[in-house]
């Protein structure tokens, strides 16, 4: 029994069982307060090819954290050698069977909803695999491709509910500029292991000043899309978040500056995460009327 729970424990801490749980709760507070607002409650429940979508987001997403996990084994022994222990309760061909099945699951509920949703997930797996295999080892292609892998989960149901409304555009640039943060500085935090493998991230190549300068840059950039947030009434009480984020992403832009060390580089990079963990829970106040309507027609 005591080997079973390590080895369960293992898999989750592999596949980050935490991310995939967020994940699942952003996918469907999205679907229904952002992508598809008109629809009912029940409506978005009994509607088959939304699950199928969130399914196969599920396992081709936790596929992509085994083989990240895989290229980056001596990385990771290096920056998370406590976690890469626990990782390791499991044996690589283990996780690589896991990989290949969670793949192929993924695919097949993608192509219950459609070819299309198919293919997207066939190149989203190939995505997520080239990606761990070749491009984050180089500093752009590394910082675009892992912002870019990190927000096509919420674009496969943006585009399944067609809904190509200004305030979506604007919130994706806002949480494409936070995510590019996010990566910017979990480089600075792991610049040890990518030295030690010959990794050229970013801070590598570039530099710990110019990497502060471009994430506070970026920083600065997300005051944008937050100023033409709150032109839009619909917003309503998820105004507060953004003023939160404002607040919070200027104190992140000062401190970041600052810091020289890599506990201070993981306190900023999980600052960055409990800020768009709270922004998902937040969706719900996009329209507080439509909340209310929908819980009434729930209990109906």
């Amino acid at each position: 029994m005591k080997t079973f729970l390590k080895k369960t424990f293992s898999l989750i801490s592999v596949v980050r069982g935490y991310n995939i749980l967020v994940l699942i709760f952003a996918q469907y507070l999205a679907s229904i307060f952002i992508f598809s607002p008109e629809k009912s409650i029940p409506y978005i429940i009994y509607d088959l090819h939304l699950h199928y979508i969130v399914l196969a987001t599920v396992c081709v997403v936790a596929a992509g954290y085994i083989i990240n996990n895989f290229y980056d084994d001596k990385v990771d022994r290096i920056n998370r050698p406590l976690k890469t222990g626990l990782d390791n309760y499991v044996r690589q061909e283990t996780k690589l069977r896991l990989y290949f099945f969670l793949n192929f699951v993924g695919f097949l509920f993608g192509f219950f909803v459609s070819w299309r949703a198919g293919l997207f997930f066939a190149v989203y797996i190939f995505g997520i695999w080239f990606y761990s295999h070749k491009l984050k080892k180089y500093p752009f292609t590394g910082l675009i491709t892992a912002t870019s892998l990190t927000l096509m989960p919420f674009f496969v149901i943006f585009v399944y509910y067609k809904n190509f409304s200004e305030i979506i555009f604007i919130h994706a640039i806002f949480l494409f500029l936070v995510i590019m943060v996010r990566e910017l500085i979990k480089d600075l935090q792991n610049m040890k292991g990518a030295i030690a493998n010959n990794y050229d991230t970013f801070p590598i190549v570039y530099g710990e000043k110019k990497t502060k300068q471009l994430s506070i840059l970026l920083l600065f950039l997300t005051l944008v899309p937050i100023f033409f947030l709150f032109q839009y009434p619909a917003l309503s009480y998820m105004k507060y978040y953004f003023y939160l984020a404002l607040v919070t992403l200027l104190f992140l832009a000062f401190f970041l500056w600052k810091s020289r060390e890599r506990n201070q580089y993981r306190f900023l990079h999980n600052v960055l995460k409990i800020l768009l963990l709270i922004g998902v829970f937040c969706l719900v106040f996009i329209d507080t009327s439509l909340l209310l309507e929908k819980v009434i027609e729930r209990l109906n």
